[in-house]
């Protein structure tokens, strides 16, 4: 438990802006800039494990055949396709579908097709 902690710090702190130094000495602001560190750091795992899963229900789709190690193997703390300070566009309106959040393999899929 301790390494993905760890992991996580080093995630979020890969993702602050400004680096570690908070300029203030104000208590109120250094939970406000921690938290919204932690929140950011949030979103962006999540958006990357939307992403993996997409990718694995999209290999079951074509029929290849994937074992349960393989996904519990990637680390969702992503950065090489993270734009840390590239151009960002905010879009508030909800997504006309929810989001894939459910790897739907079958035992086909899982195991392979049983030789015949």
């Amino acid at each position: 438990m301790t390494n993905r902690t760890e992991a996580f710090h080093g995630f979020a702190d890969w993702l602050m802006f400004g680096g570690k130094l908070i300029g203030h000495n104000d208590p109120d602001h250094h939970e406000k800039v921690v938290k919204f560190n932690e929140l950011l750091a949030n979103c962006v795992i999540y958006s990357n494990a939307c992403d993996l899963t997409d990718a694995a229900n999209a290999l079951a789709a074509e029929g290849h055949p994937i074992d349960l190690d393989d996904p519990a193997t990637i680390s969702p703390y992503i950065t090489h396709t993270i734009r840390r300070f590239g151009i960002w566009t905010l879009n508030l309106n909800p997504p006309d579908q929810a989001p894939a959040t459910r790897l739907d393999l079958e035992p086909r899929v899982l195991f392979g097709a049983s030789p015949t």
